[in-house]
């Protein structure tokens, strides 16, 4: 505002204004009004080598874990390696050393009573101390919904110096677990660390749960030829190399955790997969046709 001769005063616009150039930029290239318009501008930019690859996959995994929850990510119940302060040590410790995790769920009994977390590093107490009481180890469990949004998870996490959360659904049950490493993979793709193995005898591993069931647990980056050879199936490898290639061939998309499919008589589940790629898969092989068996037995 400016005095002016007579006392008359005058509002002054002190917003900087726009040249030519901007305006006419504007009305040929708008801004983006919703999130979809972002992507598609991110992607062109990656098209044109203003932004590589790596950026945009984790611009897309940022947005990603804005629409995820718990639930979508998180190891399930049954999948969960836990420590039963029921049992003595000497017979859950070797389980300790195998998995060569930091942190355990500590349960008393049954997986819906947890009743804290045990931090492997604490485990060294055990050879250093004459008296030794696991439970005076245990740090609090958090709790969280399987409703809880990642990207809140994620702030809460940090807030709280927290690495670790036990899932429960709306009963009060126990559904899974979920860590800091696994809502980051999400961001930035799969983290390994010095206890993962790439040995290639690793990559088909026979699940054993009690079902008379043939199912495996296949990484995604096994050469077709190894799981054709393994499962005795007859995937074609012109394509794609890879198992994750050919199941990301067959949806047209990134695999997400959770998809279920079909492709012959094998039958896929998605373990694991971040923004970018799957990474592991649980595989089962179904019936044929008798058709179809009956041709072989033909031949």
């Amino acid at each position: 505002m400016q005095d002016h001769p007579g006392g008359v005063q005058k509002f002054i616009d002190t917003k900087p204004q726009r040249s030519l150039f901007e305006r006419l930029s504007a009305l040929i290239s708008p801004e983006p009004e919703n999130r979809t318009e972002l992507l598609e501008i991110l992607q062109d930019a990656h098209e044109r080598n203003l932004i590589d690859a790596d950026a945009l996959s984790m611009i897309e995994g940022v947005f990603q874990v804005s629409d995820l929850s718990a639930r979508d990510i998180m190891v399930p119940r049954s999948q969960m390696d836990v420590v039963d302060l029921t049992k003595p040590i000497e017979e859950w410790l070797p389980l300790v050393l195998e998995t060569a995790h930091s942190r355990f769920p500590a349960i008393e009994g049954n997986r819906d009573k947890v009743v804290g977390i045990l931090l492997a590093k604490d485990l060294l107490r055990y050879y250093a101390e004459d008296s030794f009481d696991v439970r005076d180890m245990l740090r609090p469990a958090v709790f969280i919904p399987e409703s809880k949004q990642l990207n809140v998870l994620l702030r809460d996490f940090r807030a709280n110096r927290n690495h670790m959360a036990v899932v429960v659904d709306e009963y009060g049950g126990v559904a899974g677990l979920i860590t800091i490493e696994d809502v980051l993979e999400q961001i930035v793709g799969d983290i390994e660390d010095e206890y993962d193995f790439d040995e290639e005898e690793d990559n088909i591993l026979p699940v054993k749960d009690g079902i008379r069931r043939h199912r495996w647990r296949v990484k995604a980056l096994t050469e077709i030829e190894q799981f054709n050879e393994k499962l005795e199936t007859r995937f074609s490898d012109e394509d794609v190399d890879t198992i994750g290639g050919l199941v990301a061939n067959h949806l047209g998309r990134v695999p997400r955790r959770g998809d279920v499919f079909d492709i012959d008589n094998v039958r896929f589940e998605v373990l694991r997969a971040d923004a970018r790629q799957v990474h592991v898969l649980l595989v089962e092989k179904l019936p044929e046709p008798a058709a179809e068996t009956a041709s072989r037995t033909a031949s």
